[in-house]
């Protein structure tokens, strides 16, 4: 009977029961709204389904994930090491089609404009009293490009980690709530009614050059960020080759499952009580929405002045496409014209922005790694 007294003692003794805090009860509570959010409401449920369970897991006292050898050791590497960001670019350029972009290159620009989001929220939170670093990391929330905040708040505030990893999914999930308000605030009815000429044919020759042509400029000019843009266009080129079709079926489908899984867990698990239970998870998540309406308002702001120069060809919607939010931002611009003029197509127009944005974003997380540079 002793025996199993002082067995039962020993095991209450080094359970998590007894390291157990209301701030790991707290977390736990956000990991299952989390849950909710992802499996009934439908927002982002592959990316915050994972994110969300790793957050409980991260609450679990005493369970050894950081010091022990093991998967979960493993796979907070891949985000420590930034190995996995690049990964998920690769299945992101494997999945693109930079054909709108090619066959109207001045869409580049809109996507540019959409960049303004992701520096007004860096002021803000250097307003705030975050440091150039922290406020950096922040600030790229505002591309609406989880993978790029990721990597760049791995190198610059990985303290912060957890929390503006959860603020870009979110609001990347939440475009078409946040958009629409903000182009219908910044255009009227009549240029939201403006239909553009069909768009040319974009050849095989040109598909297969742009990606090679963008990673050595954009990585000669930007090498931090060179294994990011490198990884989407060799994806981009595993498709548009036409000779790669099983390396494009790998990055697009099992590569790219099993790294996003990876991923998003080992986000999830950067959500400890102690670093994401403070006044600046919040601050963080409310800089987010500003840079997010930022990035929107800029591109579509930008549109109605290419819109005036052209002589009304362009239609202003597709600017807010310019955040990287691919698909959905450029759905949204669909959707949003498509109500003012049912007969009217915007998709494959405001896909030349949004897939700018993928881009820009990555543009912009190395223009403020050469500015600033990283831990």
């Amino acid at each position: 009977m002793d025996a199993f007294v002082v067995a039962l003692t020993s095991v209450i003794q080094d359970s998590g029961f007894v390291a157990f805090t209301w701030g790991n009860a707290v977390m736990m509570l956000v990991g299952c709204i989390l849950l909710y959010l992802a499996i009934v409401k439908g927002f982002e449920p592959l990316l915050l389904s994972p994110i969300a369970f790793g957050c409980i897991l991260a609450n679990v006292p005493r369970t050894g994930f950081e010091t022990d050898p093991g998967v979960m050791q493993l796979i907070l590497g891949g985000i420590k090491y930034e190995v996995f960001p690049p990964l998920i670019f690769m299945g992101v350029g494997a999945m693109t089609d930079f054909g709108p972009l090619i066959a109207n290159p001045k869409t580049l620009l809109l996507g540019a404009a959409a960049q303004i989001g992701v520096f007004v929220a860096l002021l803000g939170a250097m307003l705030l009293g975050f440091n150039v670093k922290e406020a950096s990391a922040i600030g790229i929330i505002g591309g609406a490009d989880g993978p790029t905040s990721i990597y760049l708040a791995s190198k610059m505030a990985p303290h912060l980690l957890g929390a503006i990893a959860v603020a870009a999914y979110s609001y990347m999930s939440l475009v078409p709530l946040i958009q629409p308000p903000v182009m219908k605030l910044f255009t009227t009815k009549e240029e939201r009614k403006i239909r553009m000429a069909q768009l040319r044919t974009v050849t095989h020759f040109e598909k297969v050059v742009f990606p090679i042509v963008c990673t050595i400029f954009i990585s000669l000019l930007l090498p931090s960020v060179c294994s990011l843009i490198g990884m989407l266009m060799l994806g981009n080129l595993f498709t548009e080759s036409g000779c790669m079709d099983r390396l494009s079926d790998t990055a697009q489908n099992a590569l790219m499952n099993s790294v996003t899984i990876m991923l998003a867990t080992g986000t999830g698990l950067t959500m400890k009580a102690e670093s994401f239970l403070t006044v600046q998870t919040i601050e963080i998540i409310c800089l987010g929405l500003v840079a997010f309406i930022g990035g929107t308002a800029g591109g579509v702001l930008f549109g109605k002045l290419m819109s005036k120069l052209d002589g009304g060809k362009t239609n202003p919607l597709i600017g807010s496409a310019g955040v990287s939010a691919v698909p959905m931002a450029a759905r949204v611009s669909q959707v949003v014209g498509q109500q003012a003029d049912p007969g009217n197509f915007l998709l494959m127009h405001a896909m030349g922005p949004n897939v700018a944005g993928v881009i820009g974003t990555a543009v912009a997380a190395g223009t403020m790694l050469a500015m600033v540079g990283g831990k």
